[in-house]
């Protein structure tokens, strides 16, 4: 959670919840009022009143939608509450915790005036974006077709970054972007438009350190009849029990680089492996955008690694230019998004 005035953070804190403090709770969505609870205790600690103008969270898995700030409405609390993406995530309370807390501001304060405006909600750039050209989304059956769920909150922030850095607008550059952390997302942004990327949450692209990205299919389908897992546990080695997790028994790569340097030669081998997934990847991309890429961003958490990031550059170097921006400030991004609506910079979109 974070506090802003304006551009300037004034709050940020990380709030840890324990395996036995969510264990009480048989599904996140369970969860919305411990978490909505603990944000307003610390605001109460800090002595900070609820008078904001907006409040903005963390998007959730609904249906696919394009780019941009979304006011929240009375359908996509209903959609999240119907659990219409079929994915148990905790970015689902995003919005219903945004919300909630804005309409506890707007009841404290009913009449709109100069010195207390309506608090308004909002949601931007979840991770269910999809910008996908045609092509992207057909696969090589009929029975389903592609789709993304990728760190479109992040990538774009990123993108808008690089932009300013060099003088451009975001929707005047060709990029490649990639997200690097517990799940993998590559995309390619063609003059400020994701129009391919990977589904990142469970089941393509590149493994990563929680994630079994793609897999041979014939192999997945004999395993699901093989009766030796049941669909919970298959689910897991999807997301969760797989990529270097699976491989080495940790989603840890700072530990993973220091078996490393002990001389583990399987760390050594699994994580060069994932990395050079991830430049194929990248690679691939290159040839959505017809090779005509100003730069390739590189971000997320495992962006910090010099040892990762560096055989990425001798492998996709050639490409383009690589800029590297380590971690991901989602706060920030989420902050900047809601302050250009409230700015009348950039409109505020409708969920329908």
């Amino acid at each position: 959670m974070a506090v802003y005035d304006d551009e300037q953070p004034l709050v940020l804190r990380s709030i840890s919840h324990s395996a036995e403090e969510l264990a009480q709770f048989d599904d996140v969505m369970e969860q919305q009022d411990y978490r909505r609870q603990l944000i307003l205790d610390e605001l109460r600690q800090m002595d900070i009143p609820l008078q904001f103008d907006a409040v903005i969270g963390r998007g959730g898995l609904v249906k696919p939608i394009a780019g941009g700030v979304y006011e929240i409405n009375q359908l996509m609390i209903d959609d999240t509450h119907s659990g219409i993406a079929l994915h148990n995530h905790a970015c689902n309370l995003g919005c219903l915790i945004a919300h909630e807390i804005a309409e506890q501001i707007n009841t404290q304060h009913p009449s709109p005036n100069t010195h207390h405006p309506r608090c308004r909600s909002f949601i931007a750039d979840p991770g269910v974006v999809d910008e996908l050209n045609d092509y992207a989304r057909i696969s090589g059956s009929p029975l389903m077709n592609r789709i993304c769920i990728w760190h479109a909150l992040n990538q774009r922030a990123i993108a808008r970054r690089y932009a300013a850095e060099v003088g451009r607008s975001y929707e005047d550059l060709n990029l490649i972007i990639c997200h690097m952390g517990g799940g993998i997302s590559v995309a390619a942004h063609d003059h400020g438009r994701a129009v391919d990327a990977n589904n990142a949450l469970d089941g393509e692209g590149p493994f990563s350190p929680e994630r079994a990205g793609s897999l041979p299919a014939s192999d997945l389908i004999r395993l699901c009849f093989s009766g030796k897992y049941t669909e919970k546990q298959l689910l897991k080695r999807i997301a969760g029990k797989a990529g270097l997790n699976a491989h080495l028994g940790t989603n840890n790569v700072k530990e993973i680089l220091e078996r490393i340097e002990e001389g583990d030669h399987e760390a050594e081998l699994i994580l060069n492996a994932m990395i050079y997934h991830v430049a194929k990847n990248i690679a691939a991309e290159a040839a959505v955008l017809c090779g005509k890429i100003d730069a390739i961003l590189l971000t997320g958490g495992l962006a910090h690694s010099d040892y990762i990031v560096g055989r990425l550059r001798q492998r996709i170097g050639f490409l383009a230019p690589v800029r590297c921006f380590p971690g991901e400030d989602e706060m920030e991004a989420l902050a900047l998004n809601a302050l250009a609506v409230l700015r009348g910079e950039r409109e505020a979109k409708v969920y329908d």
